[in-house]
């Protein structure tokens, strides 16, 4: 299995992690899918948000696969007045990471990130390992600690 950027960081780190594979369906990237090929509750499955603040720039958001941003609260959180999502062709170019492999961890440059408060609810989580197809298993606390994350209100139920 490849390394990716995002477990060498965690290497580093000394943090414990497990490293699992899927199978890619190019139709459906969603988290929802993901989930169900890695075998946890959509809850366990963080999907990362990339936003561009009006007074901070770009900002990384970690929220439970079945959730929706909550931009307001993440602007509140963040100290900006609005924030919004970059458009996906910014998304490669500000990351490193293409659609469905976007990991809050190892991105080109170190952007703020903040992840929701759901999180503290969770024994174990997962997020993209950087590569389509590859999910990080980690502890939550050890998923704040890594991406040196601020926690707070930032989804909604789903629509």
């Amino acid at each position: 299995m490849r390394k990716t950027n995002a477990a060498r960081i965690l290497d580093q780190m000394k943090l414990s992690y497990e490293l699992k594979e899927y199978p890619v369906d190019e139709s459906d990237l969603s988290a929802v899918s993901v989930a169900q090929k890695v075998g946890l509750p959509i809850e366990q499955i963080y999907k990362t948000i990339v936003v561009r603040g009006d007074k901070t720039g770009v900002l990384v958001a970690c929220i439970q696969g079945d959730q929706e941003l909550y931009l307001k609260g993440l602007a509140a959180l963040s100290g900006n007045k609005k924030v919004e999502v970059v458009p996906l062709k910014e998304v490669q170019p500000l990351t490193g990471y293409i659609r469905g492999g976007v990991s809050p961890l190892g991105m080109k440059k170190s952007y703020p990130t903040y992840i929701d408060s759901a999180v503290s609810r969770q024994e174990k989580v997962s997020v993209s390992a950087g590569l389509r197809g590859l999910q990080i298993f980690l502890c939550p606390a050890d998923l704040i600690s890594a991406t040196n994350a601020r926690v707070g209100e930032i989804s909604t139920e789903p629509v």
